[in-house]
């Protein structure tokens, strides 16, 4: 592994391993996993990692040979952040987003390698299948019936802040080496999220530098280590990572690529969360304590908490979204809201 002075936090456990025998293993262990687990060498066996192994050139030549001749997004910071993608002391992102050709991006990657100060380059969530063709085919892992987001990650030495994301996650180092951080969902007040409409990648973030954490200013972050755990991962190895726990992602060598999969435990009309947490935002959190406290109570009855008392004094028939959710409830009800926030 290229040599990297990010140290881990001292008090970190590591993440668990496990082994799988075959494709329904594999799918037995994600059903019922509630934690993060790895499994090396899952992908040892893909020609992307074969060739990443040989040299970072042949890793590019390999994904050039299966790229689509079309515009990828690509952040490039200014020289000298240290693969850090964060903000800037004004609070805007310390890089900027271009679209150019995967050979002109790969060109320049090839140009900054060795040099500790260049600038960082990163493709971030590519959807493999509208950029790529046959590597999916070539490169995958076998998940079964689930319905997946595959996308790939490429990019030079970085620092990703701590995060998360919605759906579950099945990362896969493909070429160099990883190092993920992660917190479970419960650590969010210990991580001092930064703004969450203001985002690098479209989630909250944790303000705190994991190369130089500042328990002054981050006191509470002590306690998040406390329940972390880490993970350096090499070509060929597999991470789950389940919905919603916090992970902070470290490309460590000068050409990095990662392909993951996400998806969800529940159905894609469902709404989002976030979305709702947005609105709360603008609509309960600054009415007077008395309104916000009638508020929680209601979250509570319909969303939190609700049970047969919710309903059983509504004729059936007459329940409409109080009834469960169908993709039917679910569109007359965005048609409302998109109704009352255009007013």
């Amino acid at each position: 592994m290229a040599e990297t002075d990010s140290v881990p936090l001292a008090g970190l456990s590591p993440v668990p391993e496990v082994t799988v025998n075959d494709v329904a293993d594999l799918d037995a262990t994600l059903r019922t996993a509630t934690t993060p687990f790895v499994i090396r060498g899952l992908a040892a066996d893909w020609p992307l990692v074969r060739a990443g192994l040989h040299s970072a050139d042949m890793a590019r030549t390999y994904l050039l040979h299966h790229h689509r001749d079309r515009p990828f997004t690509v952040s490039v910071s200014q020289p000298g952040i240290g693969g850090r993608l964060f903000y800037d002391d004004a609070m805007a992102m310390n890089f900027r987003t271009f679209d150019a050709k995967l050979p002109e991006i790969f060109s320049r990657i090839a140009s900054f390698a060795g040099h500790p100060d260049a600038p960082t380059v990163y493709l971030a969530s590519i959807d493999v299948h509208q950029f790529f063709d046959g590597l999916h085919a070539a490169n995958h892992i076998d998940l079964g019936d689930r319905e997946l987001l595959a996308s790939i990650w490429i990019g030079t030495r970085t620092r990703i802040a701590a995060h998360n994301d919605v759906p579950n996650n099945l990362a896969v180092v493909a070429v160099g080496h990883r190092r993920f951080t992660l917190f479970p969902r419960d650590q969010f007040r210990n991580l001092y999220l930064g703004p969450i409409d203001n985002t690098p990648a479209g989630r909250a973030v944790s303000m705190v530098d994991f190369h130089s954490p500042d328990f002054a200013r981050h006191p509470r972050f002590a306690e998040a280590i406390a329940h972390g755990q880490v993970v350096d991962m090499a070509p060929g190895d597999a991470l789950y990572i389940p919905a919603l726990w916090w992970h902070h992602v470290e490309g460590l060598d000068d050409f990095n690529v990662l392909v993951n999969y996400w998806w969800r435990d529940t159905p894609r009309w469902l709404g989002q969360p976030q979305e709702a947490l947005n609105h709360a935002l603008m609509a309960i959190r600054d009415l007077p304590a008395d309104q916000k406290a009638h508020w929680r109570d209601m979250f509570d009855h319909y969303v939190f908490d609700p049970d047969d008392s919710v309903t059983a004094h509504i004729p059936e028939g007459g329940r409409g979204v109080l009834d469960p959710m169908t993709p039917e409830l679910t569109a007359r009800l965005r048609a409302f809201l998109l109704r009352a926030l255009s007013r």
